[in-house]
């Protein structure tokens, strides 16, 4: 998903395409790029309706400190809420290096997250947690808790590698002095809202280059 996706207002409905200046220089003048959608005619703008890039709700996991990622061996386009491809998720220390619980046990992975989603748990004016971030999180990695063995008995019991991430990160509330939050709490506040901006993101790119462009049906849609 590397092309720029962008939202403008035409017609009295918000239409979706990606920026020309993800096309070849010599396309760029194209008039069928000028065109709306809708009615065909050359597109005018108001200063309210004019193109801007939608954020992109992917990012590149190894910049993201102290985060929360979620990603698939796929690709993000397998990220949406309608896809039944088995998710993976880790956890990022301050240097970018990814934590994450597998049938080999915890591996500490340089690269592999660069599209994925990312929440991040500690703010950056929090220095002393981050700088504790790192060394708890190694001395968690290597309880025998995630040795490889208990890999398959934690799946099934729907755990694995969100258990390995949400204990730690309770872990880390506990030393903050904060409460622990239960497998739904956080995954009611930090992850399903994520989630459903991503499905209608990937809903969004795939009408695009099917069709050249994408036409709101309802508010929600972005």
């Amino acid at each position: 998903m590397e092309k720029t996706v962008i939202k403008y207002r035409h017609c009295g409905r918000d239409v979706y395409s990606f920026s020309h200046l993800d096309a070849p220089y010599s396309h760029r003048t194209d008039d069928s790029e000028r065109q709306c959608p809708i009615c065909h005619q050359t597109r005018t703008f108001g200063l309210l309706d004019a193109p801007v890039a939608l954020p992109c709700p992917f990012r590149n996991g190894h910049k993201v400190s102290c985060a929360f990622l979620i990603g698939s061996i796929h690709g993000p386009s397998y990220l949406g809420e309608w896809n039944d491809t088995e998710i993976h998720v880790g956890l990022s220390n301050s240097e970018g290096l990814v934590y994450n619980y597998t049938l080999s046990g915890v591996r500490r992975d340089a690269h592999g997250w660069e599209q994925c989603v990312c929440v991040q748990l500690v703010p950056p004016e929090r220095r002393d947690l981050r700088e504790s971030w790192d060394s708890e999180l190694e001395q968690f990695s290597v309880l025998p808790e995630w040795i490889p063995e208990r890999f398959s008995e934690e799946r099934a019991f729907g755990s694995c590698c969100y258990g390995f991430a949400l204990t730690f990160i309770n872990h880390m509330r506990w030393l903050d002095g904060k409460a622990s939050l239960s497998r739904d709490e956080f995954t009611g506040c930090h992850v399903l809202p994520r989630m459903k901006t991503v499905s209608r993101y990937i809903n969004i790119y795939h009408a695009i280059l099917q069709h050249g462009f994408y036409i709101a049906n309802t508010p929600d849609d972005m």
